[in-house]
């Protein structure tokens, strides 16, 4: 089966990833959030069909769960938390959050040539560490802005 690296970059980028996240785990029979008995990402389907192709977008842990193949990433911290502390939140891989202090306040340079720079050698290792644990990556999907700001 065929891999996909999903990259959510900036606050819209994450936003919109979010529900896409949202939809997909709706879509393939992925449990979230958890119901207490069992954990955020369990496969909850019937159909074999389904868990099949869940490896297109989620890599399965040595526990069964299911976690999102992406990285998230943003210039400041409130967008990251707002997402793990979300019921989405639990999906994801914590090492897969990459984020700076500060904030690219919809301002393309900073995003781009001062605190940007200094977090894409993070948020490289994390998708590089994303391809190589794929057995056939077919391709890389991205969310993000176009009006400024980190995503851009």
């Amino acid at each position: 089966m065929r891999e996909i690296v999903h990259l959510q970059a900036g606050q819209c980028g994450n936003q919109i990833g979010t529900k896409f996240w949202e939809a997909i785990a709706n879509e393939h029979g992925i449990l979230f959030p958890s119901d207490g008995e069992t954990p955020a990402g369990t496969f909850v389907g019937e159909d074999d069909m389904l868990k099949q192709r869940l490896n297109v977008y989620f890599n399965e842990s040595s526990s069964g769960r299911y976690v999102p193949r992406a990285v998230l990433c943003d210039l400041e911290p409130g967008t990251m938390e707002q997402i793990r502390g979300s019921q989405t939140g639990e999906l994801f891989n914590p090492s897969n959050f990459v984020h700076g202090v500060s904030g690219a306040g919809n301002n393309w340079a900073k995003g781009h040539y001062t605190d940007g720079a200094e977090l894409i050698d993070g948020v490289l290792d994390c998708v590089r560490k994303q391809a190589e644990g794929c057995d056939c990556l077919q391709g890389f999907q991205l969310t993000h802005s176009i009006g400024g700001g980190t995503g851009s």
